[in-house]
């Protein structure tokens, strides 16, 4: 670790002793986003902060300014930052976590583009017509769009891959109500059918998807757009295909590079695919690595990446003016947030399933909870500005639909004490730390993940913030959990876990029922309620089609989770990407981003002065 990121460790944990001993002082005033974090340093002020020592996400272009002419063929290297290896389901039908996504996507594509909106048209690899009542949508696979090993991609290709996910025996996490709004699709994944009666392939390059009901997400998210090859898959049993080599050895794609070589969990090579249906790629290589987040800056000022998946914004202002390097930046569609565990997920019903006995249940201590913490400072003093309170679990990405007037939690430790109170959560034996209702000891089991400088003093804070308020909240197994076993115990609603520090990536459909429906896996927390649901279908509907419509019940949605709070937004959250200086023609900007259009401008990456 650089003596920098000593020093921001030891400021992060010293600004959580510093908050802990303000809440237990009773100072229960809410921050304001421009309030003062401190004494700002010299780089801060050179690289753009304002007087307080803060940092906006409006300050950044997610273009890449080109500098000099582009040479033929070349390579750079790509860092995936994170602290554990990527888990190695190298394909979009299987994979559940960001970093086997980073993986994908150098090799891999959707068959549908989209625009600045997120709204799918017709310049990428196919093309769809909707017909009149919007339920059906016909699907025409453009001439030379071929797998990586020659094969055309067909009709049947995609038509495969929503049978995999369809399939009783599929172990991913792609089957929610996308595909339960496909006709025949339920029968076909309770086995009482052998096909999917809404799915018809007219010729090779063209198939026709009906579905029972239509709103504004069809065109958005509502169409599974990654095909899979059935020439490669069809002699695998489904619930082996995950696992099979097609996957973790040899996966292949219809993207503008083909997998070379993997080093499981820790690189991969990629070559140009000269057969790309949009035109042969400019760079001849890409090699990814990963980069763990206490090495990245030394990484990028020393050549060993170009670029890089993502970068600690808590480290941006002691390097905002690394001289080989370009900052990009974006507002994120993700944020983090505290989840309750408040019950179970059925496999064999594929639905949520609440306890009513779970020890998170009380909705005033998952409240009281929600107020203890201060998650404006948290946003200034840990990330400089370039992370902010979150009020809502639809987010400012979705401007239209974020409800910037909800009346949410603040920062109230003595109101967190009185509702505890009032729920009968009181110290029984003078310990300092409150018992449960029926006077038992009262121990919440908290699992957060490990990476980058911040990981432990952040969740030593939120601990400290609790115990503030009287609540006793330990780590589970005394220790950070890794990305992979996280996400693994968390999704197998491990009994040893009661709340959990985790992040979203909302994707970019506003549509929240892919991960707080009733039958969608990735409703971790296990929360569902009538009301939800009949908000969750109202905001996907026909009817949804009226903006306004859709905007008032979005809002609905909204509130009912700060009544009913299965889970607490902490930050919402910027992306800010350093770019070497020789890489020409790159953005951030999903609408825009064709890797095959990557350049540079040098054989070899620009090293820091």
């Amino acid at each position: 670790m650089t003596k920098t990121n000593l020093q921001k460790l030891f400021f992060a944990i010293m600004l959580v002793m510093l908050l802990a001993l303000a809440a237990c002082g009773g100072d229960d005033k809410e921050s304001d986003d421009n309030a003062d974090s401190g004494d700002k340093d010299s780089s801060e002020e050179e690289s753009g902060a304002d007087e307080d020592g803060l940092f906006s996400i409006d300050d950044f272009s997610m273009d890449k300014t080109n500098q000099g002419e582009a040479i033929e063929g070349g390579s750079i290297t790509y860092g995936l930052v994170s602290d554990t290896v990527f888990e190695g389901t190298l394909n979009f039908n299987f994979y559940s976590g960001n970093p086997d996504y980073e993986v994908i996507a150098w090799f891999d594509e959707p068959l549908l583009d989209t625009d600045a909106n997120y709204t799918y048209t017709n310049d990428g690899a196919a093309e769809y017509e909707i017909s009149e009542d919007g339920k059906t949508f016909t699907l025409t696979i453009k001439d030379g769009v071929n797998w990586h090993d020659g094969e055309p991609v067909t009709a049947e290709d995609w038509a495969y891959a929503y049978e995999v996910i369809g399939h009783p025996e599929y172990d991913g996490v792609r089957y929610t109500s996308d595909f339960t709004n496909v006709v025949g699709m339920e029968e076909y994944h309770a086995g009482e059918a052998d096909s999917i009666s809404g799915i018809e392939i007219v010729d090779e390059k063209t198939l026709k998807i009906t579905h029972h009901e239509t709103g504004p997400s069809m065109v958005t998210g509502g169409i599974w757009t990654y095909a899979l090859p059935k020439h490669i898959f069809e002699e695998i049993p489904v619930a082996e295909m995950s696992a099979s080599d097609a996957v973790r050895k040899n996966p292949i794609g219809m993207g503008p590079f083909k997998v070379e070589s993997i080093v499981p969990g820790e690189s991969v090579v990629y070559k140009k695919n000269e057969d790309y249906w949009r035109g042969e790629p400019k760079l001849d290589e890409v090699v990814l690595k990963v980069v763990d987040p206490t090495v990245v800056v030394n990484q990028l000022e020393s050549g060993g990446v170009d670029l890089v998946s993502s970068f600690p914004v808590e480290q941006f202002p002691d390097n905002a003016d690394m001289s080989n390097v370009e900052y990009l930046g974006m507002i994120d569609n993700a944020y983090t947030y505290i989840g309750f565990k408040l019950g179970h997920w059925d496999e064999e019903a594929s639905e949520v399933v609440m306890d009513p006995d779970a020890k998170m249940a009380d909705v005033n201590l998952r409240k009281a909870m929600w107020h203890a913490v201060n998650n404006d400072d948290v946003g200034n003093e840990f990330y400089n500005g370039l992370r902010w309170n979150a009020k809502s679990l639809i987010i400012p990405f979705f401007p239209d639909y974020y409800d910037e007037t909800i009346d949410a939690p603040t920062y109230d430790p003595e109101e967190a004490k009185r509702l505890l109170d009032e729920a009968g959560y009181v110290d029984k034996d003078g310990d300092g730390m409150r018992e449960d209702p029926e006077g038992e000891e009262l121990v919440i089991n908290f699992a957060s993940m490990s990476g980058g400088d911040t990981a432990e003093p952040l969740a030593q804070y939120y601990m400290q913030s609790w115990a503030n308020v009287g609540l006793n909240v330990q780590l589970v197994d005394g220790r950070l959990l890794e990305f992979n076993s996280f996400y693994d115990r968390v999704e197998a609603d491990d009994p040893a876990i009661d709340i959990y520090q985790g992040a979203w990536g909302t994707g970019t459909d506003v549509n929240p029922d892919g991960l707080y429906g009733r039958n969608s896996q990735y409703n971790y927390p296990r929360y569902a309620s009538d009301e939800s649901d009949e908000l969750l279908a109202k905001g996907n509907s026909e009817e949804a089609l009226d903006v306004e419509y859709r905007q008032d019940i979005y809002k609905q949605w909204q509130e009912l989770m700060v009544e009913d709070i299965p889970v607490f937004p902490t930050l919402y959250r910027s992306v800010v990407i350093p770019v070497n200086n020789r890489v020409l023609n790159y953005t951030m900007d999903p609408a825009k981003m064709i890797r095959h259009e990557i350049a540079v401008s040098e054989e070899e990456a620009i090293v820091a002065e």
